[in-house]
């Protein structure tokens, strides 16, 4: 099947090169349109019991949006601000839209702010027109005035969203660029993987755009399939390209090079390809619509990265492979990596177990991690949102850093003893301030209650579960911010196993018909999920708990995001078994061809150790460019990704595989006789003989050792 589609873009590459043009320029020129579709909203979960209660409250007592502005520079008592704020007030209120005003407060802290709370009519048009006057009216006066929520905040976030993808690929690109003329000393060969990347984010605005259709399309994840987009394509292009001018030194005929280029190169794109994508598809075992689009929209990035790497690369190199120089010739046994691999080898238990404590060491931040829904922190201090959050919390403390109310909602009168019984139960609780009851139809009655700290504080957690555990004669629902983050920790509670079953077990499937071994599939999955749990115990002792936070322009926030480790491991697990299965690819290739258990591990990194070093570089620069942007959930999870890289393409991928692989000996390549035919008709082989002369007794010993 894959030597049938190349064969074909190599005789056909024109067709093929201006079909993807089109699908490209289609996927640019209607896939932009994403961006006016974006939504702020993630970590919901269908059907809990916050997420009912809050569709009630939304259809019988909808909770208008509203505008905060801070007003500072001058002292909160100057009869002149004073005048000029009634003044920008009285034509706030004329607003079509606007529907309260509540306002000017002095700040009782510093005596230096003033506090106005603006209330907006329903309705997405009119709250967008109406937030843009008012606050257009409050900047009249002649002080600092920062202005912030509703549309505003809403619009900041796409704002940004679009500006963090412009930086990471005008960091990266040129950085990209150069490395890899630096691998392929040409620029034809090295311009290749980024024509394929280029093409790869054309197709993901267009699969973006697609979904946005049929599901909400949050802020960030335009960055993340962009990062995989661009990474994964290059990653595939730079196996397929330096796999080519290896073939060119054995043929002068392109074609034929081209073809055992896809037969062996591009067997191993096409299992990286689908265990990527099994990864990220293992999101759509959460409810969560955020959760569920990233997985089904990331599965589709890779299949499409995948497919051009397969289809337009062949048909590129058909066309213009003339051009690229073959490689020079090494000898696979001889070079860094397979000394590398030698002194693993004669110390493989050392090597395994230093190795294995050093990630285990740096997965210990992981068991004090605490997700949160975020606040405004998450947004850089240039922009007026998180601006408003800084004046809020230094002149009215009291009314930063809270959770929404917690709301309770009860089918019950408002005069019913039960629902003054809520009420005071609410109101015992320490923590809790500020507790009324409304009937907001005729027998059903909202008890809101104000905590004192944060969402995911204890005592609003507390006051959430007194409730829930209070005996009623009616159903009573809580919901708000704290009860949704009560309710999503649960949900991921109950789901994190059956994802990572899922993507386990379908890794295990895509890994056993790659090798054909039950135990190499088993030790890569173990691997991995220590190198994802060290790069997520950085993650939180660097975001959550501060430490050295500023050196890449964050700082401490005490939570991580609540997407953030889901998203880190799914996406870290797929690149993790991408690399693995670069590595295997070439260890099985020597195994087959007779160099032996230790001498197939020492020859197949040293002829992958450059490649794999070099694609981990790449991809964790298109990270780090992500980094470098300004909203802190997309930083969080470049940098996850980059030390997951790295920590995978080093301690896993250089120390750990040759070690356990020296322990196993020719048990990595045992294969019961009674799954032979299943893997027979599985492993999808194309790979054409190797050039040197084969040994059939390394394979047989291999399928009957135990």
């Amino acid at each position: 099947m894959i030597r049938s589609v190349s064969a074909f873009a190599v005789r056909r590459p024109w067709v093929v090169i201006v079909l993807w043009g089109a699908v490209v320029f289609a996927g640019f020129g209607i896939g932009v349109g994403v961006f006016g579709r974006l939504v702020g909203d993630v970590g919901t979960v269908p059907g809990s019991e916050s997420s009912r209660a809050e569709q009630r409250v939304e259809r019988l007592a909808p909770r208008p949006e509203s505008l905060t502005a801070v007003i500072t520079g001058r002292p909160a008592d100057d009869p002149r601000l004073n005048r000029e704020v009634s003044a920008a007030l009285a034509a706030v209120r004329a607003v079509p839209g606007v529907t309260g005003v509540e306002g000017p407060l002095p700040s009782a802290t510093t005596g230096a702010a003033l506090l106005v709370e603006i209330t907006l009519a329903p309705g997405k048009d009119v709250q967008e027109r109406a937030a843009e006057a008012a606050a257009e009216r409050l900047r009249a006066v002649d002080a600092r005035v920062t202005v912030a929520g509703g549309p505003l905040s809403g619009a900041e976030f796409d704002e940004q969203a679009g500006r963090d993808v412009v930086r990471a690929e005008l960091l990266s690109t040129p950085v990209l660029l150069v490395l890899l003329l630096v691998v392929f000393g040409g620029l034809l060969a090295a311009g290749l993987p980024l024509l394929v990347a280029f093409a790869g984010v054309g197709c993901t605005f267009g699969i973006l755009f697609a979904f946005s259709a049929v599901t909400d399309i949050s802020v960030y994840s335009i960055q993340i399939t962009t990062m995989l987009a661009v990474g994964l394509a290059v990653d595939y292009a730079l196996l397929m390209v330096n796999r080519f001018r290896e073939e060119r030194q054995a043929t002068a005929d392109v074609g034929e090079a081209v073809a055992r280029t896809v037969a062996t190169a591009g067997r191993t794109v096409m299992f990286s390809g689908l265990t990527v994508a099994v990864a990220l598809a293992g999101l759509v075992v959460f409810p969560d619509p955020f959760l569920r689009s990233m997985g089904l929209a990331g599965a589709a990035v890779v299949v499409v990265d995948m497919a051009v790497a397969l289809t337009l690369l062949p048909a590129l190199l058909g066309r213009f492979g003339h051009r690229i120089s073959a490689s020079r010739r090494r000898d696979g046994g001889r070079g860094v990596f397979a000394r590398v691999a030698g002194a693993v080898q004669r110390r493989p238990v050392l090597t395994l177990a230093v190795s294995g404590l050093v990630l285990v060491t740096l997965a210990l931040p992981l068991f004090g991690m605490r997700i949160s829904q975020g606040d405004p922190r998450m947004l850089p201090s240039s922009t007026e949102t998180r601006q408003m959050w800084n004046g809020l919390n230094a002149h009215f403390p009291d009314r930063s850093g809270r959770g929404g109310d917690i709301q309770v909602i009860a089918d019950a009168p408002v005069n019913d003893p039960g629902v003054e019984r809520l009420r005071r139960t609410l109101a015992a609780r320490p923590g809790v301030t500020d507790v009324r009851a409304e009937q907001i139809a005729p027998r059903t009655t909202i008890v809101l209650a104000t905590p004192t700290g944060s969402a995911e504080g204890p005592a609003a957690r507390r006051a959430v579960e007194a409730v829930r555990d209070l005996p009623a004669p009616f159903r009573v629902q809580v919901t708000g911010d704290t009860a949704g983050l009560m309710d999503y920790r649960a949900m991921l509670a109950e789901r994190l196993p059956w994802a990572v079953a899922v993507v386990a077990l379908g890794t295990l499937l895509l890994l056993f018909a790659f090798t054909g071994s039950l135990i190499l599939p088993v030790k890569a999955v173990l691997t991995n999920l220590l190198s994802i749990g060290a790069a997520l115990g950085i993650v939180v002792w660097v975001f959550q708990d501060g430490h050295l936070a500023g050196l890449v322009g964050g700082e401490g926030l005490g939570y991580v995001h609540l997407t953030v480790p889901v998203l880190i491991g799914a996406i870290a697990f797929g690149l993790s078994v991408d690399y693995e299965v670069f590595l295997l690819s070439r260890i099985r290739e020597r195994w087959l061809a007779g160099a032996g258990p230790r001498g197939s591990v020492a020859e197949g990194l040293q002829r992958t150790g450059g490649i794999v070093t070099a694609a981990a570089l790449l991809i964790g620069i298109v990270f780090a460019g992500f980094v470098a942007g300004g909203f802190a959930p997309i930083k969080t999870i470049g940098l996850g990704l980059v030390l997951a890289v790295a920590l995978d393409a080093t301690v896993v991928r250089m120390l750990m595989v040759p070690a356990t692989m020296t322990l196993l000996g020719r048990r990595n390549w045992w294969l019961p006789r009674a799954l032979r035919p299943v893997h027979a008709r599985l492993a999808l082989s194309e790979a054409p003989p190797p050039r040197e002369a084969p040994n059939a007794g390394p394979e047989k010993d291999a399928l009957a050792a135990h």
